[in-house]
């Protein structure tokens, strides 16, 4: 009877012993646990491969927190012994305060991070780790069930709008027999109008989709300067950012979005309703003579009458406030593109700053509000930034926030429109808003378009230096003729990129099409980079070297990091601006030809130069890219190269130039890539003065002078750490002083 209930009692044991067990391994794969394996599998780590990293993980379990079982083995199985709970850990408010600080900033800590982190807090690293990884385990699952619940709500909206829409064509009647209405009685507008109207709710969708998913996260995604190296004198300090035509030439991107606010939900119907009416207001002041323009005597840009503009459009965007100026200006031409080309341009902000490089510095679109219908930019809508320049420091920038509406009219026309949005923005009066200012699109044969723009701004432009303020006054700084100038020239310069021909006077040193093009590739990066630089942009900060006033030279310097279009190192930009009483036309003249350059040239040291390669790209001589050689009796100039662009028109001429290296040189020569060839471009800019503009040609002799700015750019360090020396800036500012003298001496001489 004893020996019985003494087996009775060891089966009672041994069955209580497998009940424990399994409840053990029950625990062990609980859904928490069980997601925390699943865990260290998505993070690239291995799942334990024996009994000792089990043992590892049961034992940072019981110190994270977790009631672990122990289970006997079987030599120490005791039948009167039950199974042990191992003591119970939690972390300390302190430890769990101080890992969350620490997630906030580093979320995936190193082994280094971690080691020092356990040591401050008492914690082994293999604790730190863990605790890590359950932290980004629960952060994960909890934005999965808020895009759970978003997308849940979605389709409760959309599920109730279909029941709607499905009530709403059951109760549809027949207007004739007062019946059921059938889809096929529709028509064919009605039709058309539904199923624009169900594109427009997908693509409507669709953004918001897109934009959802970045409400409250910080702006990643865009262009950030980067923070400038230490000044070790006080220049303005920044980086090369992406470059406007590169891809157009637009650094210091994230400073136009500090400027604004992005449109929100209210906003759209308000941008919707002033679009609409800005392209009414355009297409009328592109059809109307006088006495809403007042044609000039001298062949000039027409002028704005103000008070029949205020009877005509009464509701304006905004009274005029005193403090701001107001400049209008019509322009017509003809160009060598068709319309859709054109149109294209301009809706892309990237391409229509790199066409028009020397007016746009800077420029981004901050929302698409429509695309457009039937695969064209008919009724495309968006909201844009941009600064617009004059190629000096001496006149400010103008930062314009508004939208552009695109139409095509019955006429057949198209029509772009902008129109500014400042009175949604919170801030101050801004110093530039742009009343409804456009183009006019009219098709015309053989790939040819006649152009009706239109430039109508009120300004702040006190700031402007004295020397360019007739500039400014007389349009052709920033108005109409300027815009329609730059244009056609552009526009014949694509028409030269587009040609595979091979002009007899490139000397046999361009071999192919392919070659051909990457050379004008490679000049059309080195002008937008040079237009980008010079100008008073407020990405970048200009600092004034003691100077005689007006012809003061300006310097500032920037980091190239990383940028296969430019040379590594610390870049010094220096520029001066002057007046001369010479004509435009003269100064070009002088300073494009290769025979006069070593009047004026420091760096090729009086040695003459031979044009090696010439391209013609426009109407006008002086439109051109040439591949010049020094001809140097050293041998450390003797492989230099230099390439240069210069262009022209009734508003402005540039002569832009950079040494390139003859290796990479003949890559591009050969068809090869240009993007990666490292320039520094200089050059000059060529105004007319603003005193005699009745020409549409370039100004002559007696028609008034000249306002020169010359820019130079040179690699003072190639490590981008180190710090600018007084004496590279002393070098540069007699380096740009000297050449200023020698251009003075050489035309006045000439003039003389």
């Amino acid at each position: 009877m004893i020996r019985r209930n003494s087996l009775i009692c060891k089966i009672r044991d041994y069955y209580s012993f497998w009940a424990d067990s399994i409840t053990i391994i029950f625990k062990m794969f609980q859904p928490n646990m069980f997601d925390s394996h699943l865990h260290l599998l998505d993070m690239g780590h291995k799942p334990p491969e024996n009994e000792t990293d089990l043992i590892k993980d049961d034992e940072y379990e019981s110190k994270s927190g977790t009631e672990i079982m122990e289970a006997p083995s079987g030599d120490d199985l005791d039948p009167n012994q039950r199974p042990k709970k191992k003591q119970y850990h939690r972390h300390t408010q302190l430890q769990i305060q101080e890992m969350e600080s620490f997630f906030k900033e580093c979320p995936h800590p190193d082994d280094k991070q971690r080691k020092e982190l356990g040591r401050r807090l008492n914690l082994e690293p293999l604790q730190v780790k863990f605790w890590f990884q359950n932290k980004r385990t629960q952060m994960k699952a909890q934005h999965e069930r808020h895009e759970n619940t978003q997308l849940r709500t979605e389709n409760e909206k959309l599920r109730a709008d279909n029941i709607r829409y499905k009530e709403a064509i059951g109760n549809a009647t027949c207007p004739n027999c007062g019946g059921p209405a059938a889809i096929g009685e529709m028509s064919f507008d009605e039709q058309h109008l539904r199923i624009e109207n169900s594109r427009l709710r997908e693509e409507i969708d669709r953004i918001s989709s897109i934009a959802a998913k970045y409400v409250g996260k910080p702006m990643l995604s865009y262009p950030r300067l980067s923070p400038g190296a230490s000044r070790s004198l006080d220049l303005g300090m920044g980086n090369f950012g992406p470059q406007a035509g590169d891809a157009g030439g637009i650094y210091g991107a994230a400073d136009l979005l500090r400027t604004v606010s992005f449109p929100t939900d209210a906003d759209k119907p308000m941008i919707i309703e002033l679009a609409v009416a800005a392209m009414e207001e355009l297409i009328r002041m592109a059809q109307a003579g006088e006495p809403l323009w007042i044609p000039s005597t001298d062949n000039s840009a027409e002028t704005l009458n103000e008070d029949e503009y205020m009877r005509t459009f009464p509701r304006g965007i905004d009274p005029k406030p005193l403090c701001l100026k107001s400049e209008a200006s019509r322009e017509s031409t003809v160009v060598i593109m068709n319309h859709a080309t054109l149109v294209e341009t301009l809706m892309d902000s990237n391409h229509w700053a790199s066409l028009f490089s020397s007016i746009v510095s800077r420029a981004m679109t901050l929302e698409v509000l429509s695309s457009g219908v039937a695969g064209n930019y008919n009724g495309a809508l968006q909201v844009m930034t941009a600064e617009f320049q004059v190629p000096s420091p001496l006149v400010p920038t103008r930062e314009n926030y508004f939208a552009r509406y695109c139409k095509h009219h019955a006429d057949g026309t198209w029509a772009v429109v902008d129109v500014s949005l400042d009175n949604l923005q919170p801030a101050s009066l801004p110093r530039c808003r742009r009343r409804p200012s456009g183009c006019i699109i009219q098709e015309l044969p053989n790939g040819y378009s006649k152009v009706t723009w239109i430039e109508h701004v009120e300004v702040d432009d006190r700031a402007v230096h004295n020397i360019y303020k007739p500039l400014v006054n007389s349009g052709l700084a920033f108005g109409a003729r300027r815009w329609v100038a730059t244009l056609d020239r552009q526009c014949e310069r694509l028409e030269s990129v587009m040609t595979n021909n091979i002009s007899a006077g490139d000397g046999g040193v361009i071999s192919s099409p392919e070659g051909r093009k990457s050379m004008l590739k490679l000049a059309e990066r080195m002008v937008m980079s040079f237009c980008t630089g010079v100008g008073a942009s407020t990405a970048h900060t200009w600092t004034t070297l003691s100077g005689s006033g007006a012809d003061d030279v300006r310097v500032m310097t920037r980091k190239s990091m990383d940028d296969p279009g430019r040379p590594p190192g610390i870049v010094l930009s220096a520029a001066t601006s002057f007046w001369l009483p010479v004509p435009p036309k003269r100064v070009f003249d002088f300073l494009r030809d290769e025979n006069s350059r070593s009047k004026w040239d420091i760096l090729s040291n009086g040695d003459l130069v031979q044009e090696m390669a010439h391209i013609a790209n426009g109407r006008h001589p002086g439109n051109s890219v040439s591949l010049l050689r020094v001809n140097s009796a050293t041998s450390s100039q003797s492989n230099m190269l230099i390439l240069q662009e210069s262009c022209t028109d009734s508003t402005g001429s540039y002569v832009i130039y950079a040494p390139v290296d003859i290796v990479a040189m003949d890559v591009v020569l050969s068809g090869g890539d240009p993007d990666y060839v490292a320039l520094l471009p200089s050059g000059f800019a060529i105004l007319p003065d603003g005193t005699n503009n009745s020409t549409r040609e370039i100004p002559e002799v007696g028609s008034g002078g000249s306002l020169l700015t010359v820019a130079f750019q040179i690699l003072v360090d190639s490590v981008p750490t180190a710090k600018l020396s007084l004496g590279s800036v002393a070098t540069v500012n007699n380096l740009i002083k000297c050449t200023v003298e020698r251009i003075k001496g050489a035309v006045l001489c000439d003039t003389g």
